[in-house]
């Protein structure tokens, strides 16, 4: 997540660009490991809403993310 160039890191904010977020550590967090469970929320879920943006470049963001680590 934190190697993403044009994706946010932000629940909602009313926005048609890409926004990306640990549920379990920010939305969830007060929630019991049953609710989580119930909700298919898990510590490595990473929670990604598609905006706008060209899919080529979001395509190549997130794989140049994922090559990096």
């Amino acid at each position: 997540m934190n190697q993403l160039k044009y994706s946010l890191k932000a629940t909602n904010i009313g926005d048609s660009r890409t926004l990306v977020i640990h549920p379990a550590s920010t939305i969830y967090i007060h929630s019991t490991q049953e609710q989580k469970i119930a909700a298919g929320v898990y510590e490595d879920s990473i929670r990604v809403s598609v905006g706008i943006e060209d899919i080529e470049d979001l395509i190549e963001d997130f794989r140049n993310a994922i090559e990096s680590d």
